[in-house]
């Protein structure tokens, strides 16, 4: 005997809101009904699920790796519902959609009018985050597809081309450098270079493209590291560095009142590219595909 949908998604709510009551309030059913649900489940799984305690409900070990599964398994109850209604009608109803910081801002203005003038039945849901958690999200199923950048480790997923984002050179305007045409990688690496910091794609993106290592100080000193691109650019705009921007933040608009130079980068091909990515298998890869179709329209 298998477990059901229905106690799969008892056992969600329980750990949700880590009481009986309330689970059952969620679930729109009795207490007794819910406290059976889960008895059944730990009957069919032969172990306890949740420890009942004074302060409320703990998972077991068993009941952690059920709920990790459980929860991949009613995202996939979802999509298929989803898929069934809006069969023959691509990009109708919820559609998940994860976005990495140093895209959102500026390619979200224009691509999301486009959605909604192309798809008015769409039900776009986002969520701005680092790539290392969209791609769990998306793995897990709790997301639908995720616009990221290139190049990173894409095992367990598929995607689509939307566009290649040239980096560029960002110096303090009365810098020697901005007197130049363009700025190779060995230049930038002799000033203060300063990155985003660990965790954003586009750091590993423009050392790799630069074929670079990660700025050091000195013995006990840390590199400058900036949490967002628009504290990047005031810090390079203040004269404390230089650093890599992505063409589309600076078609975008982000350096313009900002006392800055823009150069292009004397490398081979020093660009990343920007994907629509979807768990292998997917049944929303042809969505994935059509969104990324779109996207290239902005």
């Amino acid at each position: 005997m298998l477990p059901t949908i229905r106690q799969l998604q008892y056992l969600k709510l329980l750990a949700e809101h880590g009481a009986f009551g309330k689970a059952a309030d969620a679930a729109h059913v009795t207490q007794p009904t819910l406290s059976a649900g889960i008895q059944e489940l730990e009957r069919t799984l032969g172990a306890p699920v949740v420890d009942r305690a004074r302060t409320g409900v703990i998972l077991t070990p068993v009941g952690e790796e059920a709920l990790r599964r459980a929860t991949v398994i009613l995202n996939e109850a979802e999509e298929l519902v989803e898929a069934a209604k809006n069969a023959g009608q691509p990009l109708t109803g919820r559609f998940r959609l994860g976005v990495i910081p140093t895209i959102a801002p500026f390619l979200l203005p224009g691509a999301l009018p486009l959605l909604r003038d192309r798809f008015p039945r769409l039900r776009l849901f986002l969520r701005e985050d680092l790539t290392q958690r969209l791609i769990a999200e998306l793995k897990a199923g709790r997301l639908d597809a995720a616009l990221i950048a290139l190049p990173y480790d894409m095992s367990g997923l598929e995607w689509a081309h939307v566009a290649d984002d040239e980096l560029l050179a960002a110096l303090p305007a009365n810098h020697p450098l901005a007197k130049l045409k363009s700025a190779s990688p060995e230049q930038m690496e002799q000033e203060n270079l300063i990155l985003l910091e660990d965790g954003h794609c586009l750091r590993e993106h423009a050392l790799s493209a630069c074929r670079l290592n990660p700025p050091r100080m000195g013995a006990g000193e840390e590199p400058f590291a900036a949490t967002s691109l628009p504290t990047l650019v005031q810090m390079v705009g203040s004269g404390l560095g230089v650093t890599f921007l992505p063409r589309m933040a600076v078609n975008a608009g982000l350096t313009d009142a900002a006392q800055i130079a823009i150069r292009p980068i004397d490398a081979e091909n020093p660009a990343r590219e920007i994907v629509v990515a979807w768990r292998s298998g997917s049944n929303r890869r042809a969505e994935g595909r059509l969104l990324a179709e779109v996207l290239k329209d902005v």
